[in-house]
């Protein structure tokens, strides 16, 4: 394996605390939640003013996005990503979310294969079945049968992974695209994604309209949001001057930070069946960003 390149310190702790503040994502949410504002609210409201502050600072992200109309297949993605998984870390149990949401090997190989012809290689087919088989672990329970996601907070998690899975193939064949248009994008996207299921929702009476007679929420919205700006920028900084199997591996972090936050902030109880298939699907994602091509740092 190469040596890192040069600088590289400040570029792992930049991706270390992009994993770690989306680790701990969950908690800020849930103080949204229980002032009233649903997941699928808050996620439109703080990418939205994410979205307005990207455009500030990069005008020339927004003509981009504008006149590509790749980058707004990319914007649904993530919309569906993050609608999906922040909505989930809501209701779901935390450590349960993230680690369905962290199927991506299955997904990935699959869309891949769908969208970019790629062929199905033997590591990646046994890296699904890994994946797939930590996946039954951690949803199975004693007498209740097939082991099958039961709960809203438990098929949040597996479509936020698919969604972040479609994601990254997006990505691949976005490459040409400068990094703040693409920034541009999934922050609209997961805005305007978001919004558009909660107020399908709340037509059909499944959820209620964000409150806006109190507006408790707004304080904590607009600091997740500078929180997330920088969380972004800070990925934004640190993938490129890293080897892409080294950021995938970075970005990890967030399984351990989410599952250590829940049980100290949350209560949760690491159960010894969901911490070993928990251990096989981790498994699955390393071997996966392992198996990633090295490739040369650039400055950004």
């Amino acid at each position: 394996m190469s040596a890192a390149p040069p600088r590289s310190g400040p570029a792992l702790l930049a991706l270390l605390f992009n994993a770690t503040i989306w680790g701990l994502s969950w908690w800020p949410l849930r103080y949204l939640s229980e002032r009233g504002l649903h997941g699928l609210w808050a996620t439109a409201i703080v990418f939205l003013i994410g979205s307005v502050g990207i455009a500030l600072l990069w005008r020339s992200a927004l003509a981009q996005l504008l006149s590509d109309r790749r980058l707004w297949v990319l914007a649904l993605a993530a919309g569906l990503t993050n609608a999906c998984f922040n909505w989930g870390m809501t209701v779901g149990e935390v450590l349960r979310v993230v680690l369905l949401f962290y199927l991506m090997p299955v997904w990935t190989m699959l869309l891949a294969r769908w969208l970019l012809a790629e062929p199905i290689t033997t590591g990646a087919a046994l890296r699904a079945v890994v994946a797939i088989v930590g996946a039954a672990v951690v949803l199975w329970e004693p007498g209740a049968g097939l082991p099958w996601p039961t709960s809203l907070g438990d098929w949040l998690g597996v479509a936020g992974g698919a969604g972040f899975a479609w994601l990254n193939v997006q990505l691949r064949g976005l490459g040409e695209a400068p990094a703040t248009a693409r920034a541009l994008a999934m922050s609209v996207g997961s805005a305007l994604v978001p919004a558009g299921v909660g107020v399908a929702l709340m037509a059909v009476s499944m959820i209620s309209p964000p409150p806006v007679n109190d507006f408790a929420w707004l304080p904590g919205s607009v600091v997740l949001a500078v929180i997330l700006l920088i969380a972004n920028a800070a990925l934004q900084f640190g993938a490129p001057r890293l080897p892409t199997r080294v950021t995938a591996i970075v970005m990890l972090t967030e399984v351990p930070v989410a599952a250590l936050s829940s049980v100290l902030i949350a209560g949760e109880t690491l159960r010894p069946h969901v911490l070993a298939g928990g251990a096989l699907i981790v498994l699955a994602s390393l071997a996966a960003a392992l198996s990633l091509r090295p490739r040369k740092s650039r400055a950004a």
